[in-house]
């Protein structure tokens, strides 16, 4: 299991980790080439190879004699395959689909299934739709690790990529919109780090950022690209975000006395205040790993009274976790008071931390032989509604936290409600769970009475809206591939599609037999129409 502190010693030295350009695809090896294309081909691959099986057996099985007698095992073959493909491509059954949209009705059931545009009930699909885009939206991990003291250590020691290409490309598509803006070409060294932050290759970048210093030795953006990807401990990244946070406040203050002398001025500052505070969060962070735990509080603390609106960045999620460390829980509570509120975007966090605060005062006492004798307390109920209500939200956490799954290094962006997000937090959250007796037994014995509260959950959901459909597709996006994608609602053939394969296949099989071997499948069938006839 990885800890949230480090990721232990590794060799000198290493390959660097590549990141892409936005806009731009890696270059792909032969083995990719090959998957990419079977992929591509892979349905016609099948139906020229079922066509070559049918020439090879057409002597055989006499095809062209009873080509009129198999008639319908043919059918119900095409049916099958149409079936199955159908199913894995819209992830329903045609014939249900069918069943239940055009034949219902007609025969009197679920009139109102069909609204017209602009009724309430196409308002509140197109509401829904709204909202499950934007939860569908990807967002800059909170707590995402350094890529030079400890992604690419991972790399070293297990020889395996723990970031994707697209979770790079939308990293260095943030470094651009946070550390660059439209007055960079007034400074020599800013207009170094606005391509270096386009360079594909960590060595090109490392090298455009040593060049930026040369020309300005008080060059921020370059002592921050240093500090991620080429320090390999926290200690070097430490040492070099203070360097860039000295050079960052002077910059600051510099734009500041400017802000109002143009249009351009106020987009440097914007972009000097995007750095700063980021330096700042980095060296909190870097604390928080070193065990100064207190210093890192203080900090965020403080970036959250200086800068309020940039609450966007989610530094209360920091500030949650290093709390939970202190075991300041009365602390932790009063973040939450601010942050869990109806009208602010939840999180795994914020959902699964309130839910740890009521559990664990309940969870030492907890026995669930004793909970069913006697029944449940009002706090034991309160924490088991917290638990239904985080498990609502995001259900792939339980499985981490229960070790159920197994854990890797978290991405540097997640999908709220995906797996992706669910790793992220139990990366770091796991041993906060640990700490307090009995919660993650109090957790193991309810979560799974959440899905009974809501069996639809992509049509309905209890407390938030229903579960978005396009997480898993998202999380496979930023999770590396060695990971198996934990998908939530499991996706299980229907009924129809059971009972074609099932007539399906019985009916080509008796047909098959039938034409190879007639007389005894003539005996066979008076024999058991003689059965038959005999019962009562």
């Amino acid at each position: 299991m990885a800890d949230g502190d480090g990721l232990g010693e590794a060799a000198t030295a290493a390959a660097s980790l590549p990141a892409p350009a936005p806009g731009l695809s890696p270059p792909l090896g032969w083995r990719e080439r090959l998957r990419a294309g079977l992929a591509g081909t892979g349905a016609s691959l099948w139906f020229v190879a079922g066509l070559g099986l049918l020439y090879a057996l057409r002597v055989p099985l006499r095809l062209c004699e009873n080509l009129a007698a198999g008639t319908s095992s043919l059918i119900s073959g095409l049916i099958f395959i149409f079936e199955w493909w159908y199913f894995h491509k819209h992830g329903t059954s045609f014939i249900e689909q069918v069943s239940v949209s055009h034949l219902r009705p007609l025969m009197g059931g679920a009139d109102g299934s069909i609204s017209e545009p602009g009724s309430p009930s196409s308002s509140r699909e197109s509401e829904t739709s709204r909202q499950n885009l934007s939860e569908c939206k990807v967002w800059r991990n909170p707590l995402n690790l350094f890529r030079g003291a400890e992604y690419r250590r991972y790399t070293w020691v297990t020889g395996k990529e723990p970031l994707t290409y697209y979770d790079m490309n939308l990293s260095a598509q943030d470094h651009q919109t946070f550390f660059t803006c439209d007055t960079d070409f007034l400074r020599p060294s800013d207009t170094v780090m606005q391509k270096a932050w386009r360079e594909r290759n960590p060595p090109a970048r490392i090298k455009a950022a040593y060049q930026a210093l040369e020309l300005n030795n008080d060059c921020a953006t370059a002592y921050v690209l240093l500090a991620e990807e080429e320090a390999t401990t926290i200690v070097d990244a430490e040492r070099l975000f203070k360097q860039a946070l000295k050079a960052g406040e002077t910059i600051y203050r510099r734009s500041q006395q400017c802000q109002h002398q143009s249009p351009q001025h106020e987009a440097q500052l914007r972009r000097d205040t995007n750095v700063l505070v980021y330096i700042k969060r980095r060296l909190a962070m870097c604390a928080r790993k070193l065990g100064r735990i207190r210093e890192a509080v203080k900090i965020m603390r403080d970036l959250m009274k200086e800068f309020p609106p940039l609450t966007m960045l989610n530094i209360h999620e920091n500030l949650l976790e290093s709390l939970l460390e202190l075991q300041a829980y009365a602390d932790v509570q009063a973040v939450l008071a601010k942050y869990d509120d109806i009208s602010l975007p939840k999180s795994a966090a914020i959902c699964y931390t309130a839910a740890l605060l009521k559990t664990r005062t309940v969870s030492d006492k907890f026995s669930p032989e004793t909970a069913s004798r006697r029944g449940l307390s009002t706090a034991e109920i309160n924490a088991v509604e917290a638990i239904h209500r985080a498990v609502e939200f995001n259900p792939h956490v339980p499985k981490y936290l229960l070790e159920m799954k197994s854990l890797i290094l978290p991405p540097e962006h997640i999908l709220k409600r995906g797996d992706s997000e669910a790793i992220a937090y139990a990366f770091f959250h796991l041993q906060h769970w640990k700490r307090i007796e009995g919660a993650l037994n109090l957790l193991q014995c309810t979560w799974e009475g959440t899905f009974r509260m809501i069996p639809y959950p992509l049509e309905k959901g209890h407390l938030f809206y229903p579960y978005p459909s396009c997480t898993e597709t998202a999380d496979r996006e930023l999770l590396p591939p060695f990971h198996h994608v934990s998908v939530y609602p499991k996706k299980e053939l229907p009924f129809f599609i059971h009972f074609t394969a099932g007539l399906c296949s019985s009916t080509a099989m008796i047909a098959l037999l039938t034409h190879q071997f007639p007389e005894i499948m003539g005996v066979f069938a008076k024999a058991v129409l003689g059965f038959l006839c005999l019962q009562p």
